[in-house]
């Protein structure tokens, strides 16, 4: 509920700070005073866009603020998607600057106006004569129904059923397109993969495989030079082993004598012992080679077989063609398995169907017993309300689509005389009709559900008498549930009011502005007695304010 609100710098409004307790709140005063401010204000408050006309002072912030009373709304899960702080007592700021930037807070958190908005419509439900049209959508017929029914439960499950529907038959189109794709491409990629396959290809083996073809290809040149230069370490006239020997021993024998002879002898021994271990590597390396022209042909062919298919490929590496065998093993087995995952999600498909028409058929049931409640309850109030001969003629029929909210189509026809036809509310209702068919309906929901503050702007334009009553007494049934706000030129909806506030202008310093303020006892008995009979207030009217007010 609206606990306060503050509001400075907008419109005729110089500054002005009202506090709103709960019950039935009216709201009157003369034509043209700035009750369609107050609203504009709310409107902004609640989300709807900033326009720097709307803004007394250019030159100056405009500011609005409303303290609001939430712990009965159920927001927390609200707040935490959003990232604000929760607080049972929320404050909502909206600011116009000067350069015509608008800025809207949460608690003292900057948010978008998408947010503001979404919570907006939780907290405030604003209705005029304008705004009725909305119970004629079949949307908002179902939401009444609905809360009639008790079916949340329901309706929640079948919308999370409904959207893994989705979901499965997405998917399955996802696969049927990939399907025709692959199925286009399933040899040509079947006949790359299988010569890759044949191929046997290993990471790394090139290098070693290019390595062993050169040594193959070059065996006679390497065994000549390699048994050149054993024989030349190891000759026994020049061997290169057999005078660094000698040089050896000289040096031994000197090594005693000096410090530096003897690091220069063993220098010599390490050389020596160097040379030693190469020669003997030298005979190793030449015992091993082995001319082999069969498999010099077998790596000639493998290595032809790599180079065709990097050719073939347009890669320039052994590792970019095993990524291409792993590429086409995976389309080729996707395509090999689309078959049986298509399957697969056709059958859970048909299980969540089976499901989803379980649900719906119990959202069906509990409609159904609920309708004609719903339809006997808003004849009774609209008979209040001035309209004895308004009748509904009310169906429900299962379909096989899948609607949004379950699977029927709801008719709500509508006649409002004695022997006219039935027809949509949108077609055969009346401005004023509507007006009293949404107070109805409000009136209902208000027993069965947790309502937002309902402001209702004029909306009992046309209504006089015992009518008029009857609407009072309505609303403040309803505001034992809920908080209500009526702006209202109806004396006996004003006087039903736990509390009342006056709009009214004033000059202050040849500046006109708009002021709102709260009536005591003595201030309604006067306002209501003007109402009844004009600005001459005659002792009739007093009598019949505080009739009114106090009987």
């Amino acid at each position: 509920m609206l606990r306060s609100l503050s509001i400075k710098n907008f419109a005729l409004i110089e500054q002005l700070q009202v506090s709103f307790d709960a019950g039935l709140i009216t709201i009157t005063g003369e034509t043209g005073a700035g009750k369609s401010l107050l609203l504009g204000a709310l409107g902004l408050l609640l989300g709807k866009r900033a326009d720097l006309n709307s803004v007394k002072n250019n030159e100056a912030k405009c500011s609005i603020e409303g303290v609001f009373d939430i712990k009965k709304y159920d927001l927390v899960s609200f707040f935490e998607e959003e990232g604000l702080d929760y607080e049972d007592e929320t404050i909502i700021r909206r600011e116009i600057l000067p350069s015509g930037k608008s800025r809207a807070f949460i608690n003292d958190t900057p948010v978008t106006l998408n947010s503001l908005n979404a919570l907006g419509v939780q907290l405030i439900d604003i209705h005029s004569q304008h705004q009725t049209w909305e119970v004629t959508t079949n949307d908002f017929q179902f939401d009444v129904l609905d809360a009639l029914s008790e079916t949340n439960r329901e309706i929640q499950s079948y919308k999370r059923g409904l959207e893994l529907l989705k979901e499965k038959e997405k998917e399955v189109k996802s696969l049927i397109k990939n399907q025709q794709e692959f199925t286009k491409e399933y040899e040509y990629n079947s006949f790359l993969l299988k010569e890759l396959e044949e191929a046997k290809l290993k990471p790394g083996e090139l290098p070693e495989l290019e390595e062993r073809y050169e040594t193959l290809f070059n065996i006679e040149e390497i065994q000549e030079r390699l048994s050149g230069s054993v024989s030349l370490m190891s000759s026994d006239d020049i061997g290169i082993l057999d005078v660094l020997n000698v040089i050896k021993a000289n040096s031994a024998k000197v090594a005693p004598y000096s410090s530096s002879l003897k690091e220069l002898a063993d220098r010599i021994q390490s050389v020596y012992i160097e040379l030693e271990d190469i020669n003997a590597s030298l005979g190793d390396e030449l015992d091993k080679l082995e001319a082999d022209p069969e498999q010099l042909e077998e790596l000639s062919r493998r290595l032809q077989l790599i180079h065709n298919l990097q050719a073939k490929h347009s890669v320039s590496s052994l590792e970019e063609l095993i990524k291409i065998r792993e590429e086409l093993s995976e389309k080729v087995t996707m395509t090999e398995s689309l078959d049986g995952d298509i399957e697969k999600l056709k059958e859970d498909i048909v299980k969540i169907e089976s499901q989803l028409d379980e649900v719906a058929t119990r959202i069906h049931k509990k409609r159904t017993k609920a309708l004609p409640k719903l339809v006997k309850e808003l004849e009774g109030i609209l008979k209040d309300l001035g309209m004895p001969n308004a009748t509904f003629k009310a169906s429900l029929e299962l379909q096989e689509k899948y609607f949004s909210n379950g699977k029927e189509v709801l008719q709500f026809l509508f006649s409002a005389n004695k022997g006219a036809g039935f027809g949509e509310l949108k077609k055969v209702a009346s401005g004023g009709e509507l007006s009293r068919i949404m107070i109805g309906i409000k009136a209902i929901l208000s027993r069965y559900a947790q309502l937002p503050t309902i402001i209702f702007d004029e909306i009992d334009t046309g209504v006089s008498g015992e009518v008029a009553h009857k609407m009072a007494d309505l609303m403040k049934s309803m505001s034992k549930n809920l908080q209500v706000f009526s702006i209202t030129h109806l004396p006996q909806i004003a006087a039903s009011g736990q509390s009342q506030y006056k709009v009214f202008k004033e000059d202050i310093n040849n500046t006109t502005i708009t002021q709102l303020r709260l009536l005591n006892d003595n201030d309604r008995v006067r306002e209501i007695a003007e109402m009844i009979g004009g600005k001459d207030i005659s002792d009739s009217a007093l009598t019949h304010a505080k009739s009114l007010l106090f009987n």
